[in-house]
């Protein structure tokens, strides 16, 4: 057998999220089903992240074990004949069988976006979160600086959240803006259940006027939900990137396995 690491790519609009489920077409059952008619044999895929419904991943690694004799680079060719056009294989390439796409990934970056103009555009609708008033982008801007750094980010989890430690390592947190198109991009070593959505819907509320711009540090020391903004869309968040370790390609046994949330 060996472990193969898949880089998938999809569009999450019509789907009930990453995750497997019984009330709903999940990304990873339409990826084992192409995998089981590819491999000829059932497969059971790992993920990096547990997307929601309606959440988009540019970068979801995902592993699993085949005796296919199909050549590790050669995935992306054979699985995108079958899988629907929302979603494609970037790469694939052969890992130790003690690699873990979830448990040793080092950090991610998620990236929000929002269309702040007052119509919304016909191209843009699934991939955004459109907000047709005006919004102070400066306040905003100063606002999402106070992210970076090491926090307890529990006022962050939505309701849900099941991570044993809601303290989490920010090394980036920034907002651009051009033409109305608003850009968060947060990086870090692990999130929160709903923590980028929060994030956005509360620089939304910032932004408006609705809360004031210290409201993350606020929300540091109080620990309270109450204390932030809406829970944004799904629509604007994409996983953009997953970073691990040059470890986890060559000896990951010899890595500290830790739970992330």
């Amino acid at each position: 057998m060996k472990r193969i690491l898949l880089t998938v790519e999809y569009d999450g609009t019509a789907y009930s999220g990453w995750q497997r489920q019984i009330n709903g077409l999940a990304v990873q059952q339409v990826l084992e089903e192409a995998l089981a008619s590819a491999c000829g044999h059932p497969v059971v895929v790992t993920g990096s992240s547990r997307t929601d419904a309606g959440v988009h991943a540019l970068m979801q690694m995902v592993h699993f074990d085949t005796d296919s004799t199909i050549p590790p680079e050669k995935y992306p060719f054979v699985l995108n004949n079958i899988l629907p056009p929302d979603i494609r294989v970037q790469a694939g390439r052969e890992v130790p069988a003690g690699f873990h796409a979830r448990f040793l990934s080092s950090g991610k970056t998620y990236t929000y976006r929002i269309l702040n103009r007052r119509h919304a555009g016909a191209l843009q609708r699934n991939l955004c979160w459109h907000v047709p008033v005006p919004l102070d982008i400066h306040s905003m801007k100063k606002a999402v600086s106070d992210l970076v750094g090491t926090h307890d980010f529990r006022a962050f989890e939505a309701s849900g959240g099941t991570a044993k430690s809601t303290v989490r390592t920010l090394d980036r947190a920034e907002l651009h803006e051009e033409d109305g198109n608003i850009t968060i991009i947060v990086s870090g070593n692990a999130f929160l259940y709903n923590m980028v959505r929060i994030i956005a819907g509360t620089l939304v509320e910032i932004g408006l006027g609705k809360l004031q711009p210290d409201a993350f540090r606020r929300a540091f020391e109080s620990g309270s939900r109450l204390d932030l903004g809406m829970t944004a869309p799904p629509s604007g968040l994409e996983l953009t990137e997953v970073r691990y370790p040059a470890l986890a390609f060559t000896d990951p046994d010899a890595l500290r396995w830790h739970e992330e949330e």
